[in-house]
């Protein structure tokens, strides 16, 4: 896309004008280095979400500091290594992304109806290969978690022996075995069409709320305004906008996941009984930091890997 109002410039970089050789292993460096960066908040949200109204943290900061206080900094980064599979993943949705959002731009699309089917097919291929990986992560980060987890749930439904001396391959081989004689392979994508109703439309959503911001500031900006700048505020709004709209739906995930619920409609249930309309609030200061933080960080990489990776002829065109 061109805009003239200080030049002609390209505002989106389309995948047909990027250079893959280089894309690719930056993108896999950028996305790595912003989950090591930010999966404190992926702990301490899922903790959140799946203790008993407040009988374990009060809240987000008082979460972190128990966590702290109780494991150091590795409570903090509890499941990180099973959970950075996502970089793997990452290649996949950022590839389904840019493939659909170019077949798209052939057939005459409007940008936001592309961000939109776009983002959602992207979510769909990568939620497929991380659910497995995610199920182990989340029973992980609540293990040794004190207090109950709601009517009739555990913390630790699968009665993982916690030992702080155990390495982290020992624990993740300990889950992965449990959840294997109970449930079989199905037993890794427990919970896979609540992460398809939680994270499709969030997806889809997000890309669609990011061009909407992006083009919405940048009719009101001045020219001498960082392109970039823009961008990255318009991913965090975007962030925002979607996480408040999907929250109850990411917690039902989570209970799934982690608590071994039969169904999405008792998980459901069992978070009405426990939390009535709170449970559209239950742990959202947690995801909303962690979804404007983790927005802003990956435009940021996202955006100038693009300019980065962009092929010689429209490195002219490219505005910072």
């Amino acid at each position: 896309m061109m805009d003239s109002s200080s030049g002609a410039f390209i505002r989106t970089i389309e995948w047909d004008m990027m250079d893959k050789r280089k894309f690719f292993p930056l993108s896999m460096l950028s996305s790595f280095s912003v989950r090591c960066a930010l999966f404190p908040l992926t702990v301490i949200k899922t903790q959140l979400q799946v203790q008993y109204k407040n009988d374990v943290y009060k809240g987000m900061i008082d979460a972190g500091f128990k966590i702290y206080r109780n494991e150091g900094v590795p409570g903090l980064y509890r499941g990180f290594w099973i959970s950075s599979v996502q970089i793997v993943s990452g290649v996949f949705y950022i590839s389904t992304y840019e493939g659909v959002r170019h077949v798209l731009t052939q057939q005459g699309s409007s940008q936001r109806t592309k961000s939109l089917v776009a983002g959602g097919c992207a979510s769909l291929v990568g939620q497929t290969i991380i659910v497995p990986f995610d199920v182990i992560s989340q029973h992980a980060m609540v293990l040794g978690m004190s207090g109950a987890a709601g009517k009739g749930s555990s913390v630790n439904p699968l009665g993982i022996n916690f030992d702080k001396s155990n390495s982290r391959l020992r624990i993740t081989v300990d889950i992965a075995r449990e959840i294997v004689r109970r449930d079989g392979f199905k037993g890794f994508y427990r919970g896979y069409t609540a992460s398809l109703m939680a994270y499709v439309p969030n997806s889809a959503l997000w890309w669609a709320f990011y061009h909407l911001y992006q083009d919405e500031m940048l009719r009101v900006c001045p020219p001498w305004v960082s392109l970039l700048f823009v961008q990255c505020v318009a991913g965090s709004l975007g962030g925002f906008t979607t996480t408040v709209i999907t929250n109850p739906l990411d917690i039902v995930r989570a209970r799934l996941q982690v608590q071994r619920l039969d169904s999405m409609r008792v998980a459901f249930s069992d978070l009405w009984h426990e939390e009535h309309f709170h449970m559209f609030f239950k742990g959202l200061t947690a995801r909303l930091v962690q979804s404007a933080a983790f927005s802003f960080s990956i435009i940021l990489g996202y955006e100038t890997i693009k300019r980065v990776s962009v092929n010689e002829q429209y490195k002219h065109l490219i505005k910072w």
